[in-house]
């Protein structure tokens, strides 16, 4: 990560531990967040990006570590500051709207302390925001599962926050609305300059929408990148595995960026340390394999997933070896068939093998 000066940081998570009743949850997590960024919590269910974000938000005490924000300490050990006082936003997956409140109610909520003129200019402002005026006036269960997401940000906008939660807002949404929905509220944010930190498991909302992302894996964040460093450079064989598609296949290392496998000869972007001679694994995105008529390379399509503009293949060369592989769907081939393939990856991503 680029070494940046400390002013430019919203938000700092340094060496953090906490759980529940004794049992740790998350384990010496450090990340750091500058102003204006959306970064995001990604991994699978119970790696914990919940609790790291209820620690952000002061729901939860550490028990070790320190969170900043604007370089103040908000959460030490033995030393909380109440959430309220954190102006810090939170969406939550249901959107928790008040139901007996209209839609313009709600998002004023926040804003007693203000005159009922400013209430209703910043009300108007942000119902603008969110393409929501024509609705000011309606009730929550007059409105789509999208609009109500839209409601449920644009109050936790109202107060003016410093840093918005984002608890895996579009959960309950469908793949289409969920796409729309997150590049819109990115928009949003990016509009208004305002950090935010979103948790889902969702890896295409992540990258879609978020400038830094940190995979996690059983309490410990395993990278903290931008989207394409963390599909490009995974640290380590979760990450490689954890983001995109793909799969490994067996190789002996030739040289620092030259590897042979079943597949040819793989030339990297990258040196590692190996010794000649080392046995590895290396990843294989279905992006990485062409259909190329002229190759001495054939392989046997064992799967197939229509997708409308692509097909995902699955391809076998030997027991050992079988891989995946993304072309326009109009290369319509059949189960059983031979077809002339070879690599065609700018990036070699290996690990040792571990047998």
């Amino acid at each position: 990560m680029t070494a940046t000066p400390p002013s430019d940081w919203l938000l700092e998570a340094k060496n953090l531990f906490c759980g529940y009743g004794g049992t740790p949850v998350i384990q010496d997590v450090s990340f750091a967040l500058r102003n204006g960024d959306i970064g995001c919590l990604l991994g699978p269910s119970g790696c914990g990006k919940s609790t790291i974000l209820r620690a952000l938000a002061g729901f939860l005490p550490i028990s070790q570590g320190e969170i900043r924000l604007q370089s103040q300490a908000i959460s030490l050990p033995g030393r909380t500051l109440a959430p309220e006082k954190r102006r810090i936003g939170m969406v939550f997956q249901d959107y928790a709207l008040f139901p007996h409140l209209t839609i313009a109610e709600n998002v004023g909520f926040g804003l007693q302390k203000f005159s009922k003129a400013e209430r209703l200019q910043k009300v108007t402002k942000l119902l603008n925001l969110v393409r929501l005026q024509a609705l000011a006036n309606n009730y929550p269960h007059e409105l789509s599962g999208g609009q109500q997401q839209r409601v449920a940000l644009a109050r936790a906008l109202a107060p003016e926050p410093t840093l918005i939660l984002l608890d895996e807002p579009f959960s309950n949404l469908d793949a289409d609305l969920r796409r729309r929905l997150s590049l819109d509220v990115r928009e949003i944010l990016k509009t208004l300059g305002i950090s935010a930190i979103l948790v889902t498991h969702d890896q295409q909302e992540a990258f879609a929408m978020c400038d830094q992302v940190a995979v996690l894996r059983n309490g410990k964040i395993q990278q903290w990148d931008v989207p394409y460093n963390l599909y490009h450079e995974p640290v380590n064989r979760f990450v490689a595995s954890f983001v995109g598609q793909g799969g490994f296949i067996p190789g002996t290392a030739l040289g620092p960026d030259t590897i042979e496998s079943e597949l040819g000869v793989i030339h990297g972007n990258r040196a590692y340390k190996w010794p000649a001679g080392t046995l590895v694994d290396v990843l294989i995105r279905p992006d990485d394999i062409v259909h190329d008529p002229l190759s001495n390379l054939r392989a046997e399509v064992i799967e197939k997933t229509f997708a409308g503009t692509s097909t995902l293949y699955r391809f076998r060369c030997s027991k050992a070896t079988e891989f995946e592989a993304l072309f326009r769907s109009h290369q319509d081939f059949q189960l059983g068939e031979i077809v002339p393939v070879r690599v065609d990856a700018d990036h070699l991503i290996a690990f040792e093998h571990i047998a």
